[in-house]
């Protein structure tokens, strides 16, 4: 598993690239928390357009990465997935609690978006 990092503003991009299972489950996990806190990034998006595999190891990863995400304010979103991935991720319940989209870039859109309209609200608000 080799994992691709790219910032976007406050939202880290972390692309995953072969298989997530309990090989390789731990570095996934501890290179994504040591760039989030290197980086202070609210939000996540896990691309998992090259992910060829995963077990419940890669389950547990997203799960993870989701509390910590959300204690912080942000959002976190999946990306990219194969079906295989996606077959998964569904029998799993993620999609209950992590949003999807299609693409990197429609999940970039959706967090600005709501970013913008919050600070719409809070200067209208004042």
């Amino acid at each position: 598993m080799h994992l691709n990092f790219q910032m976007t503003d406050n939202i880290l991009v972390a692309s995953a690239f072969g298989e997530l299972d309990h090989h390789s489950a731990s570095t996934v996990r501890d290179e994504i928390d040591e760039t989030m806190e290197a980086f202070q990034c609210r939000h996540l998006i896990l691309d998992f357009a090259k992910v060829t595999f995963m077990d419940s190891s890669g389950i547990g990863v997203v799960l993870g990465r989701y509390n910590k995400v959300t204690k912080k304010g942000g959002r976190i979103f999946l990306a990219g997935c194969s079906e295989f991935v996606e077959k998964i991720l569904y029998m799993a319940g993620i999609f209950t609690v992590v949003d999807k989209q299609k693409s990197v870039e429609d999940a970039i859109c959706l967090i600005k978006g709501q970013e913008q309209l919050q600070m719409e609200v809070t200067v209208s608000g004042e």
